[in-house]
């Protein structure tokens, strides 16, 4: 009964986790050092995570420098960043590439607070099954003995509370997404 209640928490962890993750991949009208962390560079025959092989600073609000560990990487980053969803022109000066992130318009932050939202929908859907899940594996518990009715009654409102509280940390979390995304 406490393993199944544990592995509904530890698997609402990680959801609210993937959620963050995708969350912090959306832009807004600030340079994040996330905002590169889908993007993946051909290194080696291999595409690789943009963030292992250059260094991302942010030493403005609106400017992103990515800086190689490998300088013939450079052109390969630049078409990597161009060809990605976030519509952005690197500009290059010799070893970095510096970005500057110019503000949304009103019409593209409604796009993108849109898909915060759906990330979100995402994120209550897969919490919801987990509790789904969990009330199976106790209803199974019962069936075989293993737990009195009480406890299972107990057990479904401990996993009710459980989903709340994750539901209410996902609409914190893209409640605070969007004031960002919004914020001028």
């Amino acid at each position: 009964m406490d393993a199944i209640l544990k592995d509904a928490e530890e698997r609402m962890g990680k959801s609210l986790a993937s959620l963050e993750e995708e969350l912090a991949g959306l832009r807004t009208g600030r340079a994040s050092a996330a905002m590169f962390d889908k993007i993946r560079v051909e290194y080696f025959g291999n595409p690789s995570p943009l963030n292992q092989v250059a260094s991302i600073s942010v030493p403005e609000s609106r400017l992103v420098v990515i800086q190689p560990w490998d300088k013939g990487l450079l052109g390969e980053i630049e078409k990597a960043i161009q060809s990605s969803e976030l519509s952005l022109n690197p500009n290059k000066d010799g070893k970095v590439s510096r970005i500057n992130i110019p503000p949304l318009t009103e019409e593209r932050r409604k796009e993108i607070v849109k898909l915060a939202k759906n990330i979100a929908e995402q994120g209550r859907i897969a919490v919801r099954n987990i509790r789904r899940d969990a009330n199976e594996e106790l209803k199974k518990s019962e069936k075989n003995g293993d737990i009195s009715e009480d406890d299972l009654k107990r057990s479904e409102e401990r996993v009710q509370k459980l989903t709340d509280q994750f539901i209410e940390k996902i609409n914190e979390t893209v409640t605070a997404k969007e004031s960002e995304i919004l914020e001028i």
